[in-house]
C-alpha cells in the first residue's frame, strides 16, 4: 500500500514504500474542458471553490443514463429497474467516499437546499431559549439557514471567531460557548474564502464532552482535497457538493443513522417508508446527476490505482487517490505562496504555509480593488473570483466588505506548475502598472 501525506510543515511524506510520482499528464487527459481554448489562449482554471471542470466518467455517465433510457423510481419496467440500480450504485460510491453507509446519505439540488431542510427539519423539536454556535469563518451556506431557524424559534446564536491574521478557528473558546442548551455547533471542514482546514474531530470531540448538541458539517471546501471519513471526524451530519469535486451539479448529504432517525423530514406522505436519509430527496431527483456522481467516484476509484493503491477496497482506493492529491496540491500550493510573497503590496489572509490550509488562497493588491484584479487576470485567460463568495461574516471581520472583498485563487489536483507561474507573472505585471 503506497500513501503519500503532508507533514506539519505542508511538505510530504511516504507511510510505506516510495510514492508514485503524480500522473498529471494522465489527470487532465480526463477533463475534457482543460483543452478549450479562447482565442487560441487555453483557459487557466483557477476558481475551483467555486466549482471543478467535470472529468470524463462523470460527464460519460449522465449521457449514457439520458440515452439509454431514464424512468421515475419504483417501477417493474427495466427503465425504472435500471434507474433504481444506478441510484443505490450513487448512494454507495457516496458512502465510500465519506465513510459512511448507503442508507445514510441522501442526494440533493446542492449543499444550500439541504441545509434548509435539514434546519427546518430539526427546529422542530427546538424551542426558545435555545441555543445554536456557529462559526466566523463558514460559508453563509452553513450560518444563514441556522440564523433563520434561531430567530423563527427565538433561540440564542453564539459566535466562534477566528484570527485575522493566521484564518485559525479558536476552537479554544469552544467549550465556553457551549451549554445545557445548545442545540446544534455548525462548522466548516475548510474555509471557502481563505483556505482554513479545520479540525473537525477536534472541535466535534469538544462539543460531545460538553453538550448534548449536534455538530453539522459543510464539507464543501474539504472534501475535493483531503480524505475524509466521518467516522473519524466524529460528527453527526455532513453535507459536500460533488460539482466542487469533479462531478454534476448536486449536493450530498449524510447524517447519522442514529441522528437521522430522530429526524422527522418535511416530505410528501408516500416517502415515510424511506430510509431515514432518503426522506431528504423530495420529489423526482436528478438521477442523470447521480449517474455522473458515480462518474466521478470511479475516476477517483481510478486515480487510487495510479496511485499505486491495489486494495479491492474501494474505500483504500479512494483514500490513496485523496492522499495523492493532496500531496501533489500542498506543492502546487507551496510554489504559489512562493510567488505570491514576491510581490510588493500583495497582501494574502489565511494560513502563511500550506500547513493547515488547502489550495484556495485570498488576497488583495494596494492600489488595485479585488474585481479590477480579478478582471486583470480574466484578461489573461486565468479564471479567478472578486468579492465575498457568500462567505460574509468572513469579509465582515476582516473589515473588507466595503472595499470589494478579497480576490481569490483556488487550484486542485489537475492545476498545473506552468499554470501558477502564469498567475504570478500576470499578477506582478499588473503591480508594475
Amino acid at each position: 500500500m503506497i500513501f503519500v501525506t503532508p507533514r506539519e510543515d505542508g511538505s510530504a511524506r511516504h507511510d510505506r514504500g516510495v510514492a508514485a510520482a503524480f500522473p498529471i499528464d494522465a489527470v487532465r487527459s480526463h477533463f475534457p474542458a482543460l483543452a478549450t481554448c479562447d482565442n487560441g489562449r487555453p483557459r487557466v482554471y483557477f476558481d475551483a471553490p467555486g466549482g471543478t471542470q467535470a472529468c470524463a466518467p462523470a460527464i460519460a455517465a449522465m449521457t449514457a443514463h439520458l440515452q439509454r433510457g431514464t424512468a421515475n423510481s419504483g417501477g417493474a419496467f427495466a427503465a425504472s429497474v435500471e434507474t433504481d440500480a444506478g441510484a443505490d450504485a450513487a448512494h454507495a460510491a457516496m458512502a465510500d467516499l465519506l465513510g459512511g453507509e448507503p442508507g445514510e446519505i441522501a442526494f440533493g439540488p446542492n449543499m444550500t437546499s439541504l441545509t434548509f431542510a435539514v434546519s427546518r427539519a430539526l427546529a422542530q423539536n427546538w424551542r426558545s431559549g435555545d441555543e445554536i454556535v456557529l462559526t466566523r469563518l463558514d460559508h453563509d451556506a452553513n450560518v444563514a439557514p441556522w440564523l433563520q431557524v434561531a430567530r423563527d424559534r427565538g433561540m440564542m446564536v453564539r459566535w466562534l471567531d477566528f484570527d485575522p491574521a493566521t484564518g485559525a478557528l479558536g476552537l479554544e473558546a469552544l467549550p465556553v460557548l457551549l451549554g445545557l442548551r445548545t442545540r446544534l455547533v455548525a462548522i466548516g471542514g475548510a474555509s471557502n474564502a481563505l483556505g482554513t482546514l479545520n479540525d473537525v474531530a477536534a472541535a466535534a470531540e469538544i462539543v460531545h464532552r460538553n453538550s448534548d448538541a449536534l455538530v453539522y458539517v459543510d464539507a464543501v471546501q474539504s472534501v475535493p482535497h483531503v480524505p475524509v471519513d466521518v467516522a473519524v471526524l466524529g460528527c453527526d451530519l455532513l453535507a459536500c457538493s460533488p460539482y466542487k469535486f469533479f462531478g454534476p451539479h448536486q449536493g450530498v448529504l449524510w447524517g447519522k443513522a442514529a441522528v437521522l432517525d430522530r429526524i422527522q423530514a418535511y416530505k410528501v406522505r408516500p416517502a415515510k417508508s424511506q430510509p431515514p436519509a432518503s426522506r431528504f430527496e423530495t420529489g423526482t431527483p436528478s438521477f442523470e446527476a447521480q449517474a455522473g456522481v458515480s462518474g466521478t467516484i470511479d475516476y477517483l476509484d481510478w486515480l487510487g490505482g495510479e496511485m499505486g493503491e491495489c486494495s479491492k477496497d474501494r474505500r483504500v482506493r479512494l483514500r490513496a487517490a485523496m492522499l495523492g492529491c493532496m500531496a501533489y496540491e500542498t506543492t502546487l500550493g507551496t510554489r504559489l505562496l512562493s510567488g505570491l510573497a514576491g510581490i510588493d503590496g500583495l497582501r494574502l489572509f489565511g494560513p502563511p504555509t500550506m500547513a493547515g490550509r488547502v489550495p484556495t488562497f485570498a488576497f488583495t493588491l494596494a492600489g488595485h480593488t479585488p474585481a479590477a484584479v480579478a478582471a486583470h487576470l480574466a484578461a489573461h485567460n486565468i479564471f479567478a473570483w472578486a468579492g465575498d463568495f457568500y462567505a460574509v461574516e468572513v469579509v465582515a471581520r476582516l473589515g473588507l466588505a466595503e472595499s470589494g472583498g478579497l480576490v481569490r485563487v483556488g487550484l486542485c489536483h489537475y492545476s498545473t506548475a506552468a499554470e501558477v507561474d502564469l498567475l504570478i507573472a500576470a499578477l506582478a505585471e499588473l503591480r508594475r502598472g
